[in-house]
């Protein structure tokens, strides 16, 4: 059997072939029959005798492209031109450029833009340091972060691999929020050497994006930094994850009548997004969770706790389970996974209680095929892009960052996420609202706009400030200025 083609996996294949009326079919039927998926077909150039095309088809991997393009190679009359891996395309030269806001066409422009002009700027802001956010790119920038010790589901291959993962990072909060961020890729390694490296960064930002830091030192590293820096730190991995999990779950048990405070539920998972999905679960009202990793149900009397399981197994688990997944989701309301892929069965989830929710979340493979857990749980939501629901960190941090940003807020807080997965789960109307629709499209426009407000306003709220501006200039956002007297 073909593996599932994906857009992932997409090529474009340059064909040259006889210009009768069946070549093309013979073409696409034979693609398809592989197991590949024609997205389209452009005529590049023609002839009495002979035509050129660009083919683009959707794969299952590297080596199903292979071959697709090797059963090709076996059609009569078909020349084989340049086979192109679309996504490999998408990130020639990198996804990022800087340009300018400022037009610089002639000696004035430059006279202001840099010397002698820029010197009156510098001056102000030495003056006055808070002046750095309405005078520089402070005022919008963010830095994703990484060591490349934890990229995606890879695992640790260094920062210079990092790079695509948080280019893209970079290009959606652009996308989505409108700010510019910056992948920041350090070659360092331990806890001390992360953190200088970032304290040493941070005045050109106005906020921290840590991104793909392997667990248990992101933790340590996350509380470090937002002790020791005056804007905000915001590990994606954790607390995006976690807060488009709380805005899920909400709708979710909204669609099966059930409550958070007397919902069982069971999280798969105690690495960095477990741990924060299990702190905000809490805050969230969640009373009954019970926590499993790869030795099983975390509990109190299990031997060898490290790191933070110690603190799951005390705030967790109040019938005190023992044993294995399996035993865990016995009777279960919710399961939770961002553990690994393929552990739970069909049967498992048999087991579950009457109107069962299962977030299968690993990535790339979930714990459960979606299609099996359907056949038990009324809920099913993902992590991928290819199944209705998915849990996706993009709904929640462009619009976080955006309101931390608005409301020039020095930390974040569990207050925060919270507002911010109450907004997300309300973007979803009660007339919209159904088992196969818990979380907003990510191109929803109004998830950024309602994240952003919602965060803002706590944010405000925290600092019990407005938006007051002091030192050498009045403005605001520096779209008006005006010499005080």
């Amino acid at each position: 059997m073909s593996p599932m083609p994906s857009v992932s996996y997409s090529i474009t294949i340059r064909l040259e072939f006889a210009a009768r009326s069946a070549a093309v079919s013979d073409i696409t039927g034979s693609i398809e029959r592989q197991g590949g998926s024609v997205t389209a077909l452009d005529v590049s150039a023609s002839g009495p005798e002979r035509m050129r095309a660009d083919i683009t088809v959707l794969t299952g991997g590297h080596d199903h492209a292979i071959e697709i393009v090797e059963q090709l190679k076996t059609l009569d009359g078909v020349e084989l031109g340049k086979v192109s891996d679309r996504t490999f395309l998408a990130h020639l030269g990198g996804k990022l450029t800087v340009e300018s806001k400022v037009p610089i066409r002639h000696r004035d422009d430059l006279s202001m833009v840099y010397t002698p002009g820029v010197a009156r700027v510098v001056k102000a802001i030495a003056e006055n340091p808070e002046d750095a956010r309405r005078l520089t790119i402070k005022r919008n920038t963010v830095a994703v972060v990484s060591d490349g010790s934890a990229i995606l589901g890879l695992g640790d291959l260094g920062p210079l691999a990092a790079m695509p993962v948080m280019e893209g990072k970079a290009a959606l909060f652009k996308r989505f929020a409108g700010i510019d961020a910056f992948p920041i890729c350090l070659d360092a390694h331990s806890v001390d050497d992360i953190v200088s490296h970032v304290k040493a960064i941070a005045p050109v930002f106005a906020g921290i994006n840590l991104e793909d830091i392997s667990a248990p030192r992101c933790f340590e590293i996350e509380d470090r930094l937002r002790a020791e820096l005056d804007i905000p730190v915001f590990h994606d991995d954790q607390h995006g994850t976690a807060i488009v999990v709380i805005a899920a779950l909400r709708n979710a048990l909204r669609v099966v009548d059930k409550d958070i405070e007397t919902a069982r539920i069971v999280l798969s998972g105690a690495g960095a997004a477990g741990t924060a999905i299990l702190s905000l679960l809490r805050a969230a009202g969640a009373r009954d969770v019970v926590v499993t990793d790869v030795d099983g149900i975390v509990h109190e009397g299990r031997e060898q706790l490290t790191d933070r399981l110690p603190w799951i197994a005390e705030v967790t688990n109040p019938r005190g389970l023992t044993g294995s997944l399996r035993d865990a989701v016995a009777g279960a309301d919710v399961f939770i996974g961002v553990s690994a892929g393929n552990i739970l069965t069909a049967e498992d989830v048999a087991t579950m209680a009457e109107r069962s929710i299962v977030f299968a979340m690993a990535n790339p493979t979930p714990e459960i095929d979606p299609s099996e857990a359907a056949k038990h749980a009324e809920v099913v939501a993902t992590g991928r892009s290819d199944f209705s629901n998915q849990i996706n960190n993009v709904l929640a941090f462009p619009g976080v960052f955006r309101g931390l940003l608005d409301a020039h807020a020095t930390r974040v807080t569990d207050r925060m996420l919270l507002a911010a997965a109450k907004a997300l789960a309300d973007v979803v109307t009660p007339e919209e609202l159904n088992p196969t629709y818990i979380v907003p499209s990510v191109f929803h426009e109004g998830v950024t706009k309602a994240v952003a407000s919602a965060v803002e306003k706590v944010a405000r709220e925290d600092a019990g400030t407005v938006d007051t501006i002091t030192g050498a200039i009045q403005a605001v956002y520096a779209d008006e200025i005006t010499l005080e007297g």
